[in-house]
Order: C-alpha cells, then structure tokens, then sequence
C-alpha cells in the first residue's frame, strides 16, 4: 500500500505501520510502500511509537511522505 491511500482511508489521524519498501536520500530514509496495521489514538501515539521495534513506526497521515533521519552511530570514545 502507498501512503497516499492509508492517508484516504485515515484521514489526520495516527497510523502505525510497517515499512516495505524505502529509499535512502542524503541523510533521510524516504518510505514510499507501507503494510497498514491500524489507528492509533491519539493519547497512545508515543508510547506505541516508543514499543515499535524492527521496521514498524508510528506516524500522523497529515504529512506530505512519510520522511525518517538517518542517525548514524558516533561510538564512544576511549579515555
């Protein structure tokens, strides 16, 4: 599924997913194919976004494309 479509039938509300397919772009990962697992309310939104595990996010279906930022690991320094 496109995240235009979860957008038709999820109008401004919270989604949870999982990513099937993305693009990396710069420091972005651009996610274009998702597979719908449902509406998450509002007051629920952060705490499922924090047990999401894997390639499974939480994410508002009033932005434009779904965009995550890459962070890379920087590793800890030795003394």
């Amino acid at each position: 599924m496109k995240w235009h479509e979860a957008q038709l039938i999820y109008p401004n509300q919270f989604v949870k997913f999982e990513i099937l397919h993305s693009i990396e772009q710069d420091n972005k990962e651009i996610i274009d194919e998702i597979a719908l697992i449902g509406p998450v309310n509002d007051e629920d939104a952060t705490r499922e976004l924090l047990n999401c595990k894997n390639r499974t996010l939480v994410f508002h279906t009033s932005r434009e494309q779904v965009e995550v930022i890459i962070r890379k690991n920087i590793g800890l320094r030795r003394f």
